[in-house]
């Protein structure tokens, strides 16, 4: 009389692993689905080409959405029981997809505040600013015309030149304490009113390939892709989040940003 209550046990507890296991599965991938969602929002409009690569937006994303993704599912894996009454099962899963939508929601703020606003020439250089290096307390003092933080991707701008010595000396200072002037809004002006000082600070292509010769063939084909020859692009630095360098291709008559180089131009 034992043996076939112990195999109708056996039944049941393997049946239950097997709904626990689809359930788990069913949630998985509509967390996937959700996470497809967020990163369309995040590489399309916060973290385009290449500043998810300058400005370490696909790292943290990944690890925001990887760990929202499996953890979900896991819960749901451990908490799923057909014996237990529909309207407390409904509860559950309920709880847990509101958990996961509110931890998601919270790793999307943090991407948010994270991400590159805008890219600032600085004196002869590039710099990516991002939305959490500009302090708040200056969060006023952006010109008109140019949002604090656009909600789009970020936008090239230029830092104005210093009025006198005693700005200067004030603001390069403070930079020198960790406040970079291109995370000052006071200093910002509209790219096109920098274009001469941009193309007197550009170097030509032909220069960075003298100097980068491996490199030749990526910088042309760069240039070329952009529908310019060698010749007419010229180039500066780009400082970022991430350690490696970056170079910035100018059209070397209008001072427009044509393209982008993973090369340590300084």
């Amino acid at each position: 009389m034992q043996q076939p209550s112990f195999s109708l046990n056996h039944h049941t507890a393997s049946f239950d692993w097997r709904s626990r296991l689809r359930a788990a599965t069913i949630h998985l991938g509509l967390s996937a689905l959700v996470a497809v969602l967020a990163g369309l929002l995040v590489f399309a409009l916060w973290y385009p080409w290449p500043y998810r690569e300058i400005s370490g937006g696909r790292e943290l994303f990944a690890l925001v959405v990887s760990v929202d993704v499996v953890l979900g599912p896991l819960i749901t894996f451990a908490i799923f029981n057909r014996a237990k009454p529909r309207k407390e099962l409904r509860r559950d899963l309920a709880v847990v997809g509101l958990l996961q939508l509110a931890g998601l929601a919270y790793g999307l703020w943090t991407v948010h505040l994270a991400r590159p606003v805008h890219m600032v020439f600085e004196l002869d250089r590039f710099r990516v600013v991002h939305q959490v290096e500009i302090p708040v307390q200056l969060a006023d003092r952006a010109p008109a015309g140019i949002p604090l933080a656009p909600l789009g991707g970020p936008t090239v701008i230029a830092l104005r030149p210093f009025r006198n010595d005693a700005e200067q000396l004030e603001y390069t200072m403070a930079a020198l304490q960790g406040l970079p002037l291109s995370a000052r809004p006071e200093l910002w002006q509209p790219y096109e009113a920098a274009r001469e000082r941009v193309l007197a600070a550009a170097k030509p292509v032909p220069e960075l390939k003298r100097r980068f010769p491996q490199r030749a063939a990526a910088i042309d084909a760069a240039v070329r892709q952009a529908g310019r020859e060698p010749s007419q692009a010229a180039y500066l630095p780009l400082i970022a989040r991430k350690a490696e360098g970056w170079t910035v291709l100018l059209d070397a008559r209008t001072a427009e940003t044509i393209g982008f180089l993973p090369l340590d131009s300084f």
